[in-house]
């Protein structure tokens, strides 16, 4: 009973997905089932949704939505598998790095996901397959084990975590077999999904606050239009800090950022003066005021960081205790410690992909916080072409790649001409850069339907 129950629980739940009903001009989802009172007994029973391409009976190709109940009030296990006969169309789907992003955030300790899931050569680790949970139904997991590409333990199928973990599964198949036509379809299954997302905490502010009288010295990193700068002059706002600037670049020296002799050029006669940097401004300006003083670098890995930090790198330690090694920074000014009200917010671009790696040494002295590209909640900011790139990239990007994702500064217009232009001008050459330096391979054919679309301009031109 508690199998047809679920089984006419999911196949409602398809059809508020979007999964066609049979008439002559559509092919309906296909369902399988295979749950005879001896397939019950530990052999081989399942039921679920298999390719509409496929045949309803036999052994099949490519991915399906397979539960494997029980007879005995025991928990079931819910999945993604491959047909038996291997991949026949969705082998290039999955390569697609979304989709194991969509069925990762499913899980729990108790499931089990694939980090490739083109893989069906390799069986399920024993760290699941020996999990107490599931011994009455070992033989049944195991003889699907090298197909089986992400699953879940349900302890319950009846129950509102059961029914939450079974909906959500069928959600994401729905989602990878384009079964949504319209908007409610494509709203039931985001409210599935909904529960099993970590959405990200929005409140950056707080947390950088947080973070920077925590460590002192933090690097804000992201893609280009995160709002870095931004956030880092805001955090200096309120902490009533004394606030000094400064961008690196290629050519930034020593001389420049901490102390260096220059010429004179006031006076007649050549001679040489020497000249604080701006750091070692900043940090007579914290021994001498007693406030809080920050120093924002801007685009901290655009400079030879080890050229420009010399040996002041050594006193980059958050909770260094005063030491007998002193270090010059000027020939007025030698410490053994930076002081306790002296900060400093640092910025860097993920997207720039000509800078140099930054060393395991230096990441040590700082903390590093994230920023991702996010909707905001003002009038001028255009969340459809930003939802439109966000979901590009999350379902073709690799993780590295989604460090590319254009911020949200770039979807805030004044109005749609400006908008249009920014596309134009700005968006459209950013995605055709990447794609040249054969980044997002995969996705060219979306972003060119998008751009058509919305600036009838293609990337191919």
């Amino acid at each position: 009973m508690i199998i047809e129950n679920t089984r006419q629980f999911l196949r409602a739940r398809a059809e508020e997905f979007g999964a066609k009903i049979e008439n002559e001009f559509n092919k309906p989802y296909v369902e399988r089932n295979k749950t005879r009172e001896d397939d019950l007994n530990d052999n081989g029973a399942f039921f679920g949704f298999i390719s509409p391409d496929e045949e309803p009976s036999g052994a099949y190709h490519d991915f399906s939505f397979v539960v494997f109940p029980n007879k005995v009030n025991k928990p079931w296990v819910v999945g993604l598998i491959v047909g038996t006969l291997g991949f026949k169309n969705d082998y290039e789907l999955a390569t697609y790095p979304g989709l194991r992003r969509l069925f990762s955030s499913i899980i729990d300790k108790n499931g089990f996901c694939k980090s490739d899931f083109t893989d069906i050569e390799s069986s399920l680790p024993k760290s699941f397959t020996s999990i107490e949970d599931i011994q009455h139904i070992k033989k049944t997991v195991n003889t699907y084990s090298k197909f089986t590409i992400v699953c879940q333990i349900i302890n319950n199928p009846e129950s509102k975590s059961g029914k939450n973990v079974l909906s959500g599964f069928l959600a994401a198949y729905a989602k990878m077999r384009d079964w949504p036509s319209n908007s409610k379809h494509r709203s039931a299954i985001s409210d599935s999904l909904l529960k099993f997302t970590n959405e990200r905490d929005d409140n950056d502010f707080d947390k950088v606050i947080q973070l920077i009288q925590e460590r002192k010295y933090i690097i804000l990193q992201g893609p280009p239009g995160t709002g870095k700068t931004r956030l880092a002059k805001e955090v200096s706002d309120l902490m009533g800090a004394k606030q000094f600037f400064t961008q690196f670049h290629a050519e930034t020296s020593y001389s420049d950022f901490i102390y260096g002799i220059r010429p004179d050029i006031s006076n007649s006669i050549l001679s040489y003066k020497g000249v604080d940097g701006i750091f070692s401004e900043a940090l007579d300006y914290a021994i001498k005021h007693k406030e809080n003083t920050v120093l924002i670098i801007d685009e901290i890995n655009r400079a030879n960081l080890s050229n420009v930090l010399g040996p002041i790198f050594y006193l980059f330690e958050h909770k260094q205790d005063i030491s007998n090694v002193q270090i010059e920074i000027s020939p007025s000014l030698s410490l053994n410690k930076i002081p306790n009200n002296f900060f400093v917010i640092a910025t860097m671009n993920t997207a720039d992909r000509s800078l140099a790696v930054v060393d395991f040494a230096l990441r040590r002295r700082f903390a590093w916080y994230t920023l991702y590209p996010k909707p905001i909640s003002i009038e001028k900011f255009y969340s459809e072409d930003f939802q439109k790139f966000k979901e590009i990239f999350e379902w073709y990007a690799n993780s590295n790649e989604l460090s590319l994702q254009p911020g949200q500064g770039y979807f805030i217009a004044e109005s749609e001409e400006e908008m249009q232009n920014r596309i134009r001008y700005e968006l459209l050459p950013l995605i055709r850069e990447y794609l040249v330096e054969g980044f997002l391979k995969n996705s060219k054919e979306e972003f060119n339907t998008y751009f058509m679309n919305r600036i009838n301009m293609s990337l191919f031109e």
